[in-house]
């Protein structure tokens, strides 16, 4: 996910952008947002990032942030024509001469309005969660509308969308925390409340008729945000579009499961097959180890002698992961990412380490965390290896350092701690307590 952003001009206007996958799959997706974007933010949280590895097995995908939002330029007023110029000055930017869109819930109108006004650049079209015009749907009045924006304008910033808009994940405290922390980044409560007033204002049911490209409607059976007739109306007044009604009642999409029956829906749509390249997801203890003070002893010693010592460290290491029934994932530099399939042996591999690179002369410091990771190959990915290696940088020199997590597992082992207080790890919401291994 270290594609860079890119910036699209659409007059004196200004679009952040960024392209995922490869131009030899042949095919495009342009993801149009809902409510918030933010092209770094936004595909940092763990559902997202799914989709889009899920997407870009079979396409290249261009994701961008709507003026006013994000890294793209702030603009006092868009209108909707204004909106799918910015769309076509993106796909220019990208050298994507025609896409499929998916546009969700807010991005509905303006995919449906570049599907009708660019029918040549647009090979299919997907919506989720979206509609034709709120203000004419009969559940969303204005009373009703005025109270969803007070609601916003007072909570804004403090994870209003996801206890509003996922009520499943609501109550997931780190979640919703790095989500407050996109909302602030992707736009001020004035300019949302803006946006909100212009979309509630906005109706695209006389364009319905006009779309020509093939269409998959999406819908969940009881969205609590946008009600199930929206997505029942698209289908029926789109020709030709086919529609699919799924399970559930949140509106905003955060967990993986629901991100992966979109991203099969989209396959098949798009391929006609639902051929899934899934790696396999195991519970596993990660550990890093690097070498304290590496860069200055290697200045000291000298490459030839720096290369022998650290040939010595790996050698060592390795021996004990062999010993403990560790695998070595990766290294680079004197960093080292190893899996277990136990805690218990992961903790004692870790201390093992640290003792027998002492009489090398070196000090060690290593952080073990617990949690689901994804294998792909030999490699492994996830939330728990950004969480382990961040507790490793918080380990002093010849330091094992865990998790709660990791503590928790291992009870009844024998295995004592000192407890190092609660931290902030870089980059993962939430306070994590972390132990010394004594």
């Amino acid at each position: 996910m270290d594609e860079p952003v890119r910036y699209a001009r659409n007059g004196d206007v200004h679009v952040a952008y960024r392209v995922f996958g490869e131009s030899d799959r042949g095919r495009d997706i342009v993801l149009i947002p809902g409510t918030i974007s933010h092209v770094e933010l936004l595909w940092e949280v763990p559902a997202y990032a799914h989709l889009i590895r899920r997407l870009t097995a079979f396409a290249r995908v261009i994701v961008f942030d709507k003026p006013g939002q994000g890294l793209s330029d702030r603009v006092s007023q868009l209108t909707l024509e204004e909106r799918i110029s910015d769309v076509r000055a993106v796909m220019d930017a990208a050298g994507s001469t025609h896409a499929t869109l998916y546009g969700w819930s807010e991005g509905g109108q303006m995919s449906m309005m570049f599907a009708a006004t660019y029918p040549q650049r647009t090979s299919a079209l997907i919506l989720y969660g979206a509609y034709a015009s709120l203000r004419h749907e009969p559940w969303l009045t204005e009373a009703n509308f005025e109270r969803f924006l007070e609601y916003l304008s007072t909570h804004w910033g403090e994870g209003a969308l996801p206890r509003l808009y996922a009520p499943s994940v609501g109550s997931q405290t780190a979640l919703v925390q790095w989500f407050a922390k996109i909302e602030r980044a992707s736009a001020s409560p004035g300019s949302m409340l803006a946006l909100f007033r212009a979309n509630y204002e906005t109706d695209v049911r006389q364009v319905l008729s006009t779309i020509q490209a093939p269409t998959l409607v999406l819908h969940r059976a009881d969205d609590r945000v946008v009600r199930v007739a929206a997505g029942r109306y698209l289908a029926e007044h789109i020709p030709g579009a086919r529609y699919r009604e799924l399970p559930g009642s949140d509106h905003h999409v955060l967990d993986r499961e629901t991100m992966d029956v979109l991203a099969d829906e989209i396959q098949e749509f798009i391929t006609g097959t639902r051929q899934r390249s899934e790696p396999d997801r195991v519970l596993a203890t990660v550990m890093f180890s690097d070498i304290v003070g590496s860069a200055e002893r290697a200045a000291r010693l000298g490459d030839e002698r720096w290369g022998e010592l650290l040939r010595s460290y790996y050698e060592v290491t390795r021996k004990e992961l062999t010993a403990f029934r560790g695998h070595e994932v990766d290294t680079a530099g004197d960093g080292l990412l190893a899996t277990f399939d136990g805690p218990a042996r992961a903790i004692r591999c870790a201390c093992a380490v640290r003792d027998r690179v002492r009489q090398l002369g070196l000090d060690v410091r290593i952080g073990l965390h617990a949690g689901e990771c994804e294998l792909i190959g030999d490699k492994v990915s996830g939330i728990a290896v950004h969480i382990g290696a961040r507790v490793a940088s918080a380990a002093q020199p010849a330091e094992v350092v865990v998790s709660s997590t990791v503590k928790d597992l291992v009870a009844g082992s024998g295995i004592a701690f000192a407890d190092r207080g609660t931290h902030v790890l870089k980059g993962v919401p939430g306070e994590w307590r972390l132990f010394t291994v004594r």
